[in-house]
């Protein structure tokens, strides 16, 4: 189907919908509000049960981890995300997410080329940049560090 630049354009406009920012934006500080505070009171819920700090902080990455892939099996995360938009993206729950849902969608191909190889398509380039980000970062942090000694 070969068609022009402006049929493609006319196309994309006729199928596509605006989205509402009076309404998106709230809901997206809302529901990544309330993802947030979820992981404030698990945080205190196991500092009050006797972890330290680290153990407590950890415990609630893995937990959020957890209820995104559930909820992401569930497809449940996929509906909430249609109202909150970028509020479930950004959140450590959003990663989870942007893991499980490939490897959900491509277990069909068996564990090393569907699950295996379909789970970082979305996360992978997130994973590649933040390292490299993060080691320009350091090497810069580095030299700075030699110079203000």
């Amino acid at each position: 189907m070969n068609i022009s630049n402006e049929e493609y354009g006319e196309l994309t406009k006729r199928r596509s919908h605006n989205s509402k920012l009076c309404k998106t934006v709230p809901m997206a500080f809302l529901i990544g509000g309330l993802i947030c505070t979820l992981g404030e009171a698990l945080l205190n819920l196991y500092g009050m049960a006797g972890l330290n700090k680290d153990d407590a902080g950890a415990l609630t990455s893995i937990t959020l981890v957890f209820l995104s892939i559930l909820f992401t099996g569930l497809e449940w995360y996929d509906r909430i995300a249609q109202h909150a938009g970028a509020g479930t993206l950004v959140p450590i729950t959003g990663f989870a997410n942007a893991v499980a849902s490939p490897a959900l969608d491509f277990k069909s191909e068996g564990f090393v080329l569907g699950l295996g190889a379909k789970m970082f398509v979305i996360a992978g380039p997130v994973i590649v940049y933040g390292i490299s980000a993060s080691v320009v970062y350091g090497i810069i942090y580095y030299i700075v560090g030699l110079f203000t000694k």
